[in-house]
């Protein structure tokens, strides 16, 4: 592969608008967007993962929108070969492409790479379950916080999959996952280009609290109650999903449901910013810097 193929890399907190920016970026240089966010990849999620419209997926080729099922099993490595196959094959006919997301390992997975992970014992895995299930997620929290530290901050702590995947690995392996984010980078046969996208905390939150309302004037309630019977797999046990699941489990008011949706949705937007901001070969803008924006990538090309 050419070296003068570049992927431009869009990276930022949730509700900031990557997606408006990577669909004028793949418009203006006549590209493609592969999706980097582990929760659009599965069609059954549409509201409560803030998917491109139908007229945006329209508008601009997007690839890992809709891709797997919430009854799939797909792993940050699974993305990692699969993504990076796709991106050969892209830069066969095309000199940029667009990545755009707000998971951090998954960014990683293809700037960075993954280094070679030991095995886990699935026993340790039943039994973190079975923990969870009796005394549920906040004791499964405190153990991986005091024992993974950097990738409890990391991570979506909402997520009981990706909660227990940190303590199941430290205690099958006594080794921190976090560390195998960090080891090595891999060398890839492009060139990476990342922006990051950043604005007032203030402003941020105001975008996220009415980002919220509106997937909720949009029917998110009803898209919740219509995946119910799926609300064990891992894949719904996220932000925005959880919290409607308890509603309709009579745990809390529905007024109470959006208000944790919408500060657990703060949260993961803070630890967002904590990982893109350890990455200092992102440069950052604020969301409606566009004509900056493209001025900085044609000046970085080639």
């Amino acid at each position: 592969m050419a070296v003068d193929k570049t992927l431009i890399v869009i990276v930022g907190p949730t509700a900031i608008g990557k997606t408006a920016l990577a669909i004028t970026l793949a418009k203006q240089f006549s590209t493609e967007i592969i999706s980097a966010d582990s929760r659009q990849f599965f069609r059954e999620m549409e509201i409560g993962t803030a998917k491109p419209s139908a007229e945006e997926l329209a508008a601009v080729p997007h690839h890992f929108i809709n891709s797997h099922s919430i009854q799939t099993l797909f792993s940050t490595g699974d993305f990692e070969v699969q993504a990076l196959r796709l991106i050969g094959e892209l830069f066969i006919k095309k000199d940029v492409l667009i990545m755009v997301g707000g998971s951090g390992l998954y960014i990683d997975a293809i700037c960075k790479g993954l280094d070679e992970m030991p095995g886990t014992d699935l026993n340790i895995r039943m039994q973190l379950n079975q923990l969870m299930a009796a005394e549920g997620l906040d004791l499964i929290r405190k153990q991986l916080s005091e024992l993974d530290p950097e990738y409890y901050q990391q991570v979506d702590q909402s997520n009981p999959q990706r909660m227990i995947r940190g303590l199941e690995f430290f205690l099958s392996t006594g080794r921190k996952l976090s560390s195998f984010f960090t080891n090595s980078k891999k060398q890839r046969p492009f060139k990476i280009l990342k922006i990051g996208l950043n604005t007032d905390r203030t402003l941020l939150y105001e975008r996220i609290n009415r980002r919220v309302d509106q997937m909720m004037e949009n029917g998110l309630l009803g898209e919740v109650e219509g995946l119910q019977q799926y609300c064990h797999y891992n894949a719904l046990n996220t932000v925005g999903y959880s919290e409607l699941f308890d509603h309709l489990d009579g745990k809390i008011t529905l007024a109470e449901a959006v208000d944790k949706i919408k500060q657990n949705t703060r949260r993961f937007a803070k630890r967002q910013l904590t990982w893109f901001r350890k990455d200092d070969g992102t440069t950052w803008f604020e969301p409606n810097q566009t004509d900056a924006i493209i001025s900085y990538i044609k000046g970085n090309l080639n």
